[in-house]
C-alpha cells in the first residue's frame, strides 16, 4: 500500500517557482513529469515586483 503514494508521487512531483527578475519564490505547484519533462516557465504575478513576469521552476 505504501509504494502506491510514492509512485504517485514521483509522477507528479511538488515544485516551486521562482520569479526570474527578483529571485523570489512566490508560487508552489506540482507537474507532470510525463508530459513536461523540462523545467517549468510561465508568466505569472509576482507581489514583489507588481507586475507580469516569467516564474521558473526550482526545486
Amino acid at each position: 500500500m505504501n509504494s502506491m503514494a510514492s509512485k504517485s508521487a514521483d509522477i507528479r512531483p511538488g515544485i516551486t517557482l521562482a520569479c526570474t527578475v527578483c529571485k523570489e519564490r512566490n508560487y508552489i505547484t506540482t507537474k507532470n513529469r510525463r508530459n513536461t519533462p523540462d523545467r517549468l516557465e510561465l508568466k505569472k504575478f509576482c507581489p514583489k515586483c507588481g507586475k507580469q513576469t516569467l516564474h521558473r521552476e526550482t526545486r
